[in-house]
């Protein structure tokens, strides 16, 4: 690496307000991204600790490939012990932090400790200098009005990792929203409640300013710039990446809803009956009629050619909010019986603003209906909960903690949750695989620990399912280490050599064929360690009993994937 390049682990006392900068020790060296958190969480953590005390580290990490604008392949991880599941948390977003921090020559960044009274601050990292500063003025401020005032301060080209109003209340559902190329903070880390953990280390926002930083080197540019092509180019030919750049996530509103998959009324349903007035194809649609800010195509990082994100523009042509996504278009919409872009448009800003995961508010609204606190299809109503939850009332802050919580207090059985954490929107009766990965995985019920949606299997068949999870729960593993998208795995599928030789053209290493599957069970490994030593056991690895004896309509289906298929699909890596 060059001499001026100086990589380095940044560790932060909130308590003491100190910072100080090591080197990165030799068993932290080959991973990054969700790997790397696993590895230093299981190094330095307490896995038996209160997740919002002052043992819980909160760590960001860069993947292992972030800094070379790699198309889909420049995210952040963002980890701590879960205040929903009690257990090992990762979760990565786009936007620029991650590109900032590498530029910067941080490896990871630890924030550790607790302080000892309740002022909120703002702490600024550059290369110059270290500031803490008392966040007072921006306090209780949505994500959508503090960020433009720390641009202001800051500067336009820095990058901000800030809190709403939800991380300072320690709500569950609280994310951590990060900045795109728009300098928009619609980039969450967003499941787990990592939001929470930042709250208690009492940071309203961290400001990370890259002047003076530099790309990382690589080893070998020639061979890296010929496996980058190799890689962008499978991209780029790839049919899937050609459908999300027209439609965005969205496209699955309609492939889920044939497969009888689409949460509908609290998962009472796989099917929708307006699921054509909430689907990608009618939100291109809208955003290609209304014109001004909307935009079908949208990179969430810089230099991504998939460009699967959107921006949603009014018929003022003004954005309501960027991206909106299917995940959340399932769960505020159908989920809750809702059939208007427009409102789950307006529904998906106000929960960014507050800085929650809209995946898991969603989950608890649709707990709200079955308990009668509002009506299915009633947006007024959904927006008045909202409101309480921004006001971190009684039933806001119940409903703020997730769909587990909501359930519990409410009296409530069908919650659509594992490990604490409530279900994407893919019914795990229709798409048993996901279901698999929902019950096994170290992160709940989170379709980005390995969505199986495109495998080739009949998804309503038990048999089969577990191997598939497998597969993919490896793999996306693998591509969180990298820092690569999900959807950077179109192109790695068809270019194989891809990871390897990007690693070793980069680093200098000499990975084999196997280094994405290498690196991905690594992590689960590691995550799964971290995780027996909280206290789990494979009591923890199922899915709710009532989604094993309540058939799901149209087809019917439970989920039949026989547990002891499930309690052996990592045993090899135990």
């Amino acid at each position: 690496m060059a001499a001026d390049y100086d990589l380095k682990v940044w560790r932060v006392n909130v308590r003491t307000q100190t910072v100080t900068k090591e080197p990165v020790p030799a068993s932290w060296e080959r991973l990054g991204g969700r790997g790397l958190l696993a590895r230093i969480l299981l190094d330095e953590s307490e896995p038996t600790c209160e997740p919002l005390g002052p043992k819980n580290k909160l760590v960001f990490a860069p993947g292992l490939l972030v800094g070379h604008m790699l198309s889909a392949s420049d995210r952040l991880s963002v980890g701590a012990k879960s205040p929903l599941s009690g257990g090992f948390r990762e979760s990565n977003s786009g936007g620029s932090t991650g590109l900032h921090m590498t530029s910067m020559g941080i490896k990871a960044l630890i924030l550790e400790d607790k302080p000892s009274d309740a002022a909120f601050w703002t702490l600024y990292l550059s290369l110059r200098e270290i500031r803490w500063k008392r966040a007072d003025d921006i306090v209780g401020m949505g994500v959508y009005e503090a960020a433009p005032r720390l641009l202001a301060e800051y500067g336009n080209k820095v990058a901000i990792s800030l809190l709403g109003p939800g991380g300072e209340n320690q709500l569950g559902t609280a994310g951590i929203q990060n900045l795109d190329k728009e300098r928009i903070p619609g980039r969450i880390n967003a499941r787990g409640g990592l939001g929470a953990v930042m709250g208690s280390k009492r940071l309203k926002a961290i400001v990370f300013d890259d002047e003076g930083g530099q790309k990382p080197p690589i080893k070998d540019p020639v061979g890296f710039k010929k496996a980058q092509k190799a890689y962008t180019q499978a991209v780029l030919a790839h049919p899937v990446s050609h459908t999300y750049r027209d439609y965005g996530t969205a496209a699955n509103v309609l492939v889920c809803n044939a497969l009888g998959a689409l949460p509908t009324r609290n998962f009472s349903s796989g099917t929708f009956e307006q699921a054509e007035a909430v689907s990608g194809e009618h939100l291109r649609e809208l955003i290609l009629k209304r014109g001004g800010e909307s935009n079908t195509s949208h990179a969430c990082m810089a230099g991504c050619t998939i460009r699967c994100s959107n921006i949603f523009g009014g018929d003022d042509g003004k954005m309501i909010v960027s991206p909106l996504e299917y995940e959340t278009i399932g769960l505020l919409g159908p989920n809750l019986g809702i059939a208007d872009l427009d409102v789950i448009g307006r529904m998906n800003w106000e929960i960014n603003d507050i800085g929650l995961d809209t995946i898991d508010v969603g989950a608890a609204l649709g707990v709200a209906c079955d308990a009668g606190l509002m009506k299915w299809g009633d947006s007024e109503r959904a927006m008045e909960l909202i409101g309480e939850i921004r006001r971190n009332t009684p039933i806001g802050r119940i409903l703020g903690m997730g769909a587990t919580t909501a359930g519990k207090v409410l009296g409530i059985e069908r919650v659509p949750a594992t490990k604490g954490i409530a279900m994407s929107a893919y019914d795990p009766r229709a798409i048993k695989g996901t279901g698999v990965t929902f019950a096994t995985s170290t992160q709940g019920g989170d379709h980005t620990s390995g969505l199986t949606l495109r495998a080739k299997i009949d998804h309503r068949d038990p048999k089969g399912q577990v191997a598939a999870s497998r597969t993919a729960q490896i793999n996306i593993a693998g591509y969180d280490t990298l820092g690569a998208c999900i959807m950077s795995g179109f192109g790695y599928a068809t270019s194989p050599d891809a990871v390897r030789d990007l690693l070793n053209t980069r680093y200098g290493w000499n990975m084999g064929d196997d280094a994405l599957q290498v690196l991905g069970k690594e992590t689960i490994r590691l995550e799964r360690e971290f995780n027996r030593r909280a206290g789990f056991t494979k009591a923890h690895d199922r899915m709710p009993e009532w989604m094993t004896r309540e058939a799901l309509p149209p087809y019917n289906v439970v989920f039949d994937v026989p547990q002891d298929e499930m309690d052996d699909i990592f045993s090899d890596l135990d």
